[in-house]
């Protein structure tokens, strides 16, 4: 139990650490500087980025989101102020009404451009940094507001759930590697050592039904963000991290 306390103590260290450097690595992360680097045929640095997690996601699924996203550890600090379960499922959807569009613009964009041209990974940045300049502040700060809100109202990662336009990229990536096979990270259970305590469902950073998904043994779910807090808060040992096709 002490190394799995020290293996969750690490990854919110290692998240919140990725909040603390988000004024660098927000425009790495802007769905609008796609859009507007397209408009000009240049591959910026969040097309490249968002190319990465989509091929990360054929083997490690979502474990970016769990581990390593700056909004992540914003929402994670902030189940100190609110820490109610998001209700997400048939809602989750609605986070493609935002980035369906937005696919289609950079597509038109682009095509419009020309085609892509040139790559250019420090788009707009300074010498690398994102928010360099006073009115960078501006878009920061709502980006955070944005994200702070959703947390806030819908519920624990309810950005995530809801908002979020870099999940679809990762969750389409976890559908194909289901699709093809492909060895990757995943969650594994012991069935016949569950007691049924519902602490894993109380613990889930994403609000799924894990209990329910331990009962059935399939626990595959679009939204799981492979955070371990599940395995590492089950008193049984019920539920493990492994990798297809080993």
């Amino acid at each position: 139990m002490t190394n799995r306390r020290k293996r969750q103590k690490f990854r919110k260290a290692l998240i919140i650490a990725s909040f603390l450097l988000f004024p660098v690595t927000i425009y790495y992360l802007s769905p609008y500087l796609i859009v507007i680097g397209a408009s000009q045929g240049i591959i910026t640095g969040s097309f490249i980025v968002f190319s990465a997690l989509f091929l990360i996601s054929l083997v490690f699924g979502r474990a970016f989101c769990g581990w390593i996203c700056p909004a992540g550890g914003l929402q994670e600090c902030l189940f100190l102020a609110k820490d109610k379960r998001a209700k997400g499922g048939r809602w989750d959807w609605f986070k493609y009404l935002i980035w369906l569009p937005w696919i289609a613009v950079i597509a038109v964009v682009a095509v419009g451009a020309g085609g892509f041209t040139d790559i250019d990974f420090f788009y707009q940045t300074d010498h690398g940094i994102s928010v360099a300049a006073p009115e960078a502040y501006i878009i920061y700060y709502a980006v955070l507001l944005l994200i702070v809100v959703f947390a806030l109202i819908c519920g624990r990662r309810g950005f995530c759930h809801y908002t979020c336009w870099m999940a679809p990229f990762m969750i389409i990536g976890v559908k194909i590697k289901d699709i093809l096979k492909i060895p990757s990270l995943h969650l594994t259970v012991d069935q016949s050592r569950c007691v049924h305590c519902g602490q894993c469902t109380k613990i889930c950073s994403m609000s799924l039904p894990v209990d329910e998904m331990v009962k059935t043994g399939r626990m595959e779910n679009s939204e799981c963000i492979l955070c371990a807090a599940c395995i590492d808060n089950c008193p049984q040992s019920v539920i493990r991290y492994g990798f297809k096709g080993d």
